[in-house]
């Protein structure tokens, strides 16, 4: 009771900013081919090298196009189609370019016979205290993510997708990358709308060993053995209060983020690779303790192993009908446990600074399917749908 009051005592600030919260309802809402093997299994040497699909680890470009849809068809048959024309879409994207397909929770009901085959984690979205969700922007059967070099092109690939047949759209955002940035070890940088940069504490995407341990879904896991090299998506619509934002000053701003909004150098650093000194700063004189980098991570024993990829976009929709901005973030992680990854880290997220500025109102969880295997005969979904077959 205590999160849902919290989020509509923030109706007033964000709903006179952006025109949003009133409608909303504080529910839960309902390269090409990439293939390396896994790291070894603790039951005994490697496995079966198995393949990725492009979008999670590869380079993020500067667009982007996110969005889900409920399938139409109602059997097996139906949705064997559908996903076979996804995949043909993928492969006809360009260097650089990725269509990415995803599951949700529903998609494992009755109506294509999969029920006994869900990944374990995989449930819908719930409502964590700072949200205000809503429905018509959560969930679906299917997420698609379209990444490409610009806006027309994402857009231009996400309407091939949208008009592959058998899907009716549920929602769909545009996102591109600020000031898009590859650096060391394939660890992706961009600036959100707030003016902060992203990505100082992302991981490394080249590691692979990394990858395995953080994102991927490995054979010999407690997962279906069909989950093997897909990874769980966590996707959140975020609309920014930016006057509210805007009408503060930078050292009020840094002390939100627990960054210098020049440098990205933690406070009382100097470098943005510099580690955050929380032991020596215990009260939180330097780096609140309601900073978002301090709730994110706090460096604490254990809590290097609820690290997740992060691969966000911002977006700007024109403004709406009572004339304020509409834009924020479309973020975006991968892991291969949805509660030792995202979850904690959101729960620990709870009561930070920055919940003032924010206002999540969508999104959901998926599961990101394993890759295709180049020159083999099978097809997008083939592993998971051949598991559900008696």
């Amino acid at each position: 009771m205590q999160g849902k009051n919290r989020a509509l005592g923030r109706r007033p600030v964000l709903a006179g900013l952006a025109g949003l919260a009133g409608a909303f309802a504080a529910t839960a809402c309902g390269p090409e081919g990439d293939v390396r093997p896994p790291a070894a299994e603790a039951a005994g040497g490697p496995s079966a090298p198995v393949a990725h699909q492009p979008g999670v680890v590869t380079p993020p470009p500067s667009a982007a196009e996110l969005a889900a849809y409920r399938v139409t068809g109602g059997d097996r048959a139906a949705l064997a189609e559908v996903l076979r024309l996804l995949g043909t879409e993928a492969a006809r994207t360009g260097l650089g370019e990725s269509i990415t397909v995803s599951a949700g929770a529903s998609l494992f009901d009755g109506r294509f016979g999969l029920a006994a085959v869900r990944p374990r984690r995989l449930t819908a979205m719930p409502a964590f205290p700072s949200d205000v969700l809503d429905p018509a922007w959560c969930h679906g059967d299917l997420a698609v993510q379209v990444c490409a070099a610009s806006p027309e092109r994402a857009a231009e690939l996400a309407g091939r997708v949208a008009g592959a047949g058998g899907l009716e759209q549920v929602w769909r955002m545009p996102g591109f990358r600020q000031g898009n940035e590859i650096g060391r070890g394939g660890r992706a940088f961009a600036t959100n709308l707030f003016g902060f940069r992203e990505g100082a504490g992302n991981l490394e995407a080249e590691d692979t060993a990394l990858m395995d341990r953080q994102v991927w879904v490995r054979a010999g896991s407690d997962e279906p053995a069909w989950t093997a090299g897909g990874s769980y998506q966590v996707v959140r619509l975020i609309r920014f209060a930016m006057p509210l934002w805007d009408a503060d000053a930078v050292p009020k701003q840094e002390a939100v983020f627990g960054r210098r909004k020049d440098s990205a150098a933690p406070l009382g650093g100097a470098r943005e690779t510099d580690v955050p000194d929380y032991a020596n700063d215990p009260d939180g004189r330097i780096i609140s303790l309601d900073s978002h980098i301090r709730r994110a991570d706090p460096r604490t024993p254990g809590s290097e192993a609820h690290r997740i990829l992060r691969r966000s976009y911002s977006y700007r929709l024109p403004p709406d009908a009572a004339g304020h901005e509409n834009a924020g973030l479309v973020f975006v992680c991968y892991q291969n446990d949805l509660e030792q990854g995202f979850a904690t880290i959101q729960r620990r997220l709870a009561g930070e600074a920055l919940e003032r500025y924010v206002l999540p109102f969508g999104g959901g969880y998926y599961y990101t399917l394993p890759g295709v295997t180049p020159g083999g005969d099978d097809h997008l979904g083939h592993a998971l749908l051949a598991a559900a077959t008696p």
